[in-house]
C-alpha cells in the first residue's frame, strides 16, 4: 500500500487532482489506471480513500470515497535537539522518530553547536516521506531553528527534561516519565550543553536526566529518548 500526502484535503473534499510530479509517478511509475484505489492523508489525522477517475500523467484526478480521522496518540512529544554537524545524521533521526512517534521537533542552537544553518524545507520533506512510508496520518511539526536561550525563555507545559553528560544529580528518563503526558526533552550538541545552559534549563523547571551509562551521539540520544516515551505509552 502506498500513502500520498496533501495538506489541503479536508473531510468535505469531493474531488482532488494531484500535482504533475505526483501524477507522473502514479500513472507512469506505479502504473495506476482508472478505477484503481489511492490513499491520501492530510497530515492532520485524516485517512482518505479515493478512486482514480482520470489517469492522466499530467493531472491525475480522483474522487474521494471516504474520510476517516485516526485517533491521536495518548501522549505529545516535543524534542528540542541541537543540529548535528552532518545533516544526514539529523535527517536519520527525523525519519526514525517519525516512524516511532513524535509530534514536534525544534532545532536549537547552543553554545557548542557545530551547525547553525538549517534547511527547514529539506527537514520537512524527510518527515513527510517517513510519515507516508510508515502509513501514519499525523505529520510532525518542524519548527524554525532558535537559540537555546530563546527556546528556554518561551513557555513550556507538561513534563520537562534536559539530557546532559556533566556530573551532577540526574535520574533516568525512564523512571521519571508518566504515561499519557505532554513531554519536552532537550538534547544537546556533541560538545554537550554548557554549564550556563544547563543552569538556565533547571531554573525553568527542566529536570536533569540520563539516557544510560554510555555516551551517545546527539541523534542517537534523541532517538533513545523518543523510543523510551513511545514504549512507555504502548
Amino acid at each position: 500500500m502506498q500513502l500520498f500526502y496533501n495538506p489541503e484535503l479536508n473531510p468535505n473534499t469531493a474531488h482532488f487532482t494531484f500535482s504533475q510530479e505526483e501524477s507522473k509517478h502514479i500513472v507512469k511509475v506505479l502504473r495506476k489506471k482508472e478505477e484503481d484505489m489511492l490513499y491520501i492523508t492530510n497530515g492532520s489525522g485524516y485517512w482518505f480513500e479515493s478512486r482514480i477517475i482520470a489517469a492522466d500523467p499530467k493531472k491525475c484526478g480522483v474522487v474521494i470515497i471516504s474520510a476517516v480521522k485516526k485517533p491521536e496518540r495518548p501522549y505529545k512529544l516535543h524534542i528540542a535537539v541541537a543540529p548535528t554537524k552532518m545533516m544526514d545524521r539529523l535527517e536519520w533521526f527525523l525519519e526514525k522518530a517519525t516512524e516511532i512517534g513524535i509530534d514536534e521537533i525544534t532545532p536549537i542552537l547552543c553554545e557548542n553547536s557545530e551547525r547553525r544553518v538549517i534547511k527547514q524545507d529539506r527537514l520537512e520533506k524527510v518527515v513527510q516521506t517517513a510519515m507516508k512510508q510508515s502509513l501514519q496520518t499525523y505529520l510532525p511539526r518542524i519548527n524554525s531553528s532558535v537559540s537555546f536561550k530563546d527556546f528556554i525563555a518561551s513557555s513550556h507545559v507538561g513534563e520537562l527534561f534536559i539530557a546532559h553528560c556533566k556530573e551532577g544529580d540526574k535520574t533516568s528518563l525512564k523512571s521519571r516519565l508518566t504515561p499519557k503526558k505532554e513531554v519536552t526533552i532537550l538534547i544537546g550538541p556533541e560538545g554537550d550543553f554548557s554549564t550556563v545552559e544547563i543552569e538556565l534549563a533547571l531554573k525553568k523547571g527542566f529536570v536533569p536526566i540520563t539516557l544510560g551509562e554510555n555516551r551517545l551521539r546527539t541523534e542517537t540520544a534523541a532517538l533513545v529518548a523518543c523510543t523510551l516515551v513511545a514504549l512507555l505509552n504502548t
